[in-house]
């Protein structure tokens, strides 16, 4: 009998146009909007990459020469250095090839167009060398025979940024975005869990009569029913990731096995949520429906999906609701397990999605158990 229903349940979602369009398509268009609108953000804005250079020499300047080659070797070299003319270096920098032009003679300067980060690190740059050149050239002139571990000394000084990761997964924030949309698809499915409530009472749905009817236990009928929606929203949730890791290239992390069973997790919390929600009073389906839309569409919101700042600004207002908030939690799991070496604070995360779901569910089987009509 359990089968039987769950058989019937599951046919009836795939068919559901609600299904295909919020669950599947909707999601995909997302996903392809947010890549197009912050897909390059990160790279060209945020992270750092060797500052264009154009260097002229108006003497020789074989120490400067050697000091560049030395950073070249590094793996993100500071400068992307190039030896030209004088009238050359200032078109590439009237066009925008490089950020300055340093001219090399007794001491370096350096000239501009604009002052930004990479201007303001080749300032740096250039008082710096002039510093260490005094101090080693007079130090060469004492000691001849240290030239070459002079030099080598002034190119460590000159290049002594290095780049020390905090973590090793991804750290282009945009991808906050990313992670708010998989929650936004976990808690959609508080549709299909509406749907389980609204099919199961005979007041709400010409469904819910004739299963008040039927001789099949009603706890059985329940029970199906959540689980096919359950296996329905794990599909979504699959599909979800799966487009966006591999056809979008969103970078979620070495540990992709996780992010599907953090995603999964939060689908289930959403068909819990919604079960509650359609488990709630006499309200009409439409009613119902308007408010777990509300629901869910309040709890992304707070959680980042339309202003990325917003979850900063509630952890400072009010640090628990976070917590406590279904589309923060899942988004939160999923920026864990990128983050962070360690899985305690993923786990934390997994559990408090596990709780929430198991809450919800019994409220909702609380709610609908026993009930009996006049008529139908």
């Amino acid at each position: 009998m359990f089968l039987h229903h769950l058989k019937y349940d599951i046919l009836s979602g795939l068919r559901s146009k609600e299904f295909l369009i919020w669950l599947l398509l909707f999601p995909i268009i997302l996903g392809v909007f947010f890549k197009t609108a912050f897909g390059g953000i990160y790279d060209s804005d945020i992270k750092f990459s060797s500052i264009k250079t154009a260097i002229v020499e108006t003497e020789e300047n074989a120490v400067l020469h050697q000091v560049i080659s030395s950073m070249s070797e590094a793996e993100h070299p500071l400068l992307d250095a190039e030896f030209t003319d004088e009238e050359k270096a200032m078109e590439m920098l009237r066009s925008g090839d490089v950020n300055g032009v340093i001219f090399a003679g007794e001491k370096l300067t350096l000239t501009v167009s604009e002052r930004d980060i990479p201007e303001t690190i080749l300032t740096s740059f250039v008082e710096q060398y002039n510093i260490r050149q005094q101090i080693i050239t007079e130090a060469v002139q004492r000691s001849p025979q240290n030239y070459e571990a002079v030099i080598s000394a002034l190119s460590d000084e000159v290049n002594s940024c290095r780049e020390i990761p905090l973590t090793e997964g991804n750290t282009d924030y945009m991808i906050q975005y990313f992670y708010n949309l998989i929650a936004m698809v976990a808690l959609y499915g508080s549709m299909t869990g509406l749907h389980i409530a609204i099919t199961n009472q005979g007041n709400l749905s010409a469904l819910g009569a004739r299963k008040c009817c039927s001789p099949a236990p009603k706890s059985i009928a329940i029970t199906a029913s959540i689980v096919s929606s359950i296996l329905l929203q794990t599909l979504c949730m699959v599909v979800c990731v799966t487009f966006l890791h591999f056809c979008l290239k969103v970078d979620f992390g070495s540990q992709l096995p996780l992010v599907y069973a953090a995603s999964i997790m939060g689908g289930i919390l959403g068909v819990c949520l919604g079960f509650f929600i359609g488990s709630i009073g006499n309200l009409s389906e439409g009613v119902k429906t308007g408010l777990a839309l509300a629901v869910s569409m309040i709890s992304c919101f707070l959680s980042g999906l339309m202003i990325g700042d917003m979850k900063p600004i509630v952890a400072k207002k009010a640090p628990w609701f976070n917590d406590i908030n279904p589309a923060a939690v899942i988004s939160d799991s999923l920026y864990c397990l990128n983050i962070y070496s360690d899985h305690k604070r993923f786990l934390v995360k997994i559990t408090t999605m596990l709780v929430m779901s198991l809450i919800f569910a019994v409220l909702g089987f609380i709610l609908t158990r026993r009930k009996k009509y006049a008529d139908l």
